[in-house]
């Protein structure tokens, strides 16, 4: 058992020590590739989403020092038809980017240290092996001696670039040496894996390794169901330790990939589990990528888009041009595409979206917005908190002239009359909500759809707040189809007060005269299915 050449599998091991989600599928869309052009593989996904544990799955599965059918029998993998074929069959190169930085003088000995570190521990194994300076030819010597091809596995891959940038001409110049020339590289692995958080560093117009194929969190494709956990894994863990699926969707889902659907942090529900408290645990994922150094950027447009973000508003992205670096950033566009990138943001490949996925991300980004010195932020945060101080002492003219003021200034003129252009302004105004509540759009209640709800957290004593919109009417029409309509239904368990907000503003009128108004009662949930108080 070597450090980088043949690791054996006893860090998977203690992976299935614990709750382990059954990820071994991964191992058969490898092996398909194996003795075709496809067997160069990077998978790039945030901090903290199983990258490591994913590498060491596959050093155990492939290292042929060791017998690993006690690991793998009793998981999905083993009912493939490439079981067997490919079960420790293959020398593996194992270089974990991270664990290397500081036995490289933090990266800037990188590529002389992997030359040097592999090639003595090729010749402890293979003594009659040529070593050469340069490794592919060592290597081609190598299996030309044993017989036997390589499975290079190489963990945060971009960790150099990252963390050292200047490091990154030699490090991307050593990676094309031993995977640029299809011949030698089809003579030497049988397949090679790499995982990180960014995409593959693009060198001019064209990909450095151009070779890869590769899986995104843009677009994870096959691999998407092994990106993160998956909605049935998260339930199956709740039901195993008797823990709110609930409020686990609500705190670590909110990604979502084509053809796979709910996709949640898989190190975020463990630590849930493990400590038996929802809580934020991405600041623990550390990193030199902090949330507060991106929104601050001073593009234009950001700042607007991360008050519609924090708002809920989904806000378009254009992910096409980014240069998979940290530090090139052609504008507002490239900083979204990096927080994608980096698990800050989900990303709607249909709609060519992005948004805050869930509770645990909104409060590192509350936590990044009060820490951030930047003025109209920080001006919208007040705005919005003295909003709901209103909305709840019932000060009508206060509310409408705040929600004009967001319609006005956020909302361009092309899209000022669109059906869902006000309710984007309700939420960007108040966009503090995750402080007290819970929001809803478009909810199923009574008769009808209730337009907008803030449903009070369990430690809040805010009352509820349900609003509904109209256009070319009246505030006070509003407030009557919340109560035909029967709306407060739908809180009639709530138990506490309920603040009724009605808003309307006549599109039709010129623009600078349109008007909003607004009307607003309060009642009372009794919590026994009748809503009592003013006409209830």
């Amino acid at each position: 058992m070597g450090i980088y050449l043949n690791p054996g599998n006893e860090a998977f091991r203690s992976i299935t020590r614990s709750d382990y989600v059954d990820k071994t599928g991964m191992i058969e869309l490898i092996n398909k590739t194996i003795g075709t052009t496809k067997n160069l593989i990077c998978i790039s996904r945030p901090r903290r989403f199983g990258k490591s544990y994913a590498a060491q799955m596959l050093a155990a599965y492939y290292d042929k020092t060791c017998d690993s059918h006690e690991l793998f029998d009793e998981y999905v993998i083993s009912e493939k038809t490439s079981y067997e074929k490919y079960l420790n069959k293959f020398d593996v190169i194992y270089w974990d980017m991270t664990g290397i930085k500081p036995y490289s003088d933090k990266f800037t000995n990188l590529v002389p240290y992997l030359i040097d570190s592999l090639s003595r521990e090729i010749k402890d194994i293979y003594p009659d092996v040529e070593i050469s300076e340069n490794l592919s030819s060592t290597l081609v010597d190598a299996v030309a001696k044993s017989g036997n091809k390589f499975v290079i596995l190489i963990d945060e891959w971009d960790a150099p670039i990252r963390e050292n940038p200047k490091s990154q001409e030699d490090y991307l110049e050593f990676l094309r040496s031993l995977f640029k020339n299809s011949g030698a590289t089809a003579k030497i692995f049988a397949a090679a894996y790499m995982t990180g958080i960014l995409p593959i560093k693009k060198d001019g117009s064209q990909s450095a390794i151009s070779d890869f194929e590769e899986f995104t969190v843009v677009k994870p494709r096959q691999y998407g169901k092994y990106v993160g956990f998956t909605e049935s894994e998260v339930l199956d863990l709740c039901i195993k330790h008797s823990v709110s699926f609930e409020k686990m969707r609500t705190w670590y889902d909110g990604y979502e990939f084509k053809g796979v659907g709910a996709v949640y942090n898989p190190n975020s529900v463990m630590k849930a589990l493990t400590y038996d408290d929802f809580d934020s645990y991405w600041s623990e994922s550390s990193a030199a990528e902090g949330l507060m150094n991106y929104i601050s950027k001073p593009y234009n447009g950001l700042a607007k888009t991360i008050a519609e973000l924090i708002g809920g508003v989904k806000v378009k992205v254009d992910t096409n041009g980014f240069a998979n670096d940290l530090t090139t950033f052609r504008g507002k566009d490239d900083v979204l595409t990096l927080m994608i990138h980096l698990g800050y943001l989900a990303y709607d490949s249909e709609e060519k979206t992005a948004y805050i996925p869930n509770e645990e991300i909104r409060l590192e980004f509350q936590k990044a917005i009060r820490e951030v010195k930047h003025d109209e932020t920080t001006k919208r945060l007040m705005e919005s908190e003295k909003l709901f101080l209103d909305t709840i002492e019932m000060n009508e003219e206060a509310v409408a002239e705040q929600i004009e003021k967001i319609h006005r200034e956020e909302t361009s003129p092309i899209h000022y009359n669109k059906e869902d252009s006000l309710r984007s302004v309700i939420k960007l105004s108040y966009y503090t909500y995750r402080d007290h509540y819970l929001q809803w759009e478009e909810l199923p209640a009574g008769e009808g759809y209730a337009d907008i709800v803030y449903l009070p957290k369990h430690d809040s004593d805010w009352p509820a707040l349900l609003i509904e919109l109209k256009w070319n009417k009246t505030a006070e029409t509003a407030i009557d189809q919340i109560k035909d309509r029967r709306y407060p239904e739908v809180l009639r368990n709530y138990g506490g007060e309920i603040i009724l907000v009605g808003v309307n503003y006549d599109k039709n009128a010129p623009a600078g005269n349109r008007k909003h108004s607004c009307r607003i009662e309060k009642i009372l949930s009794t919590g026994n299915n009748n809503v009592s108080g003013k006409y209830f």
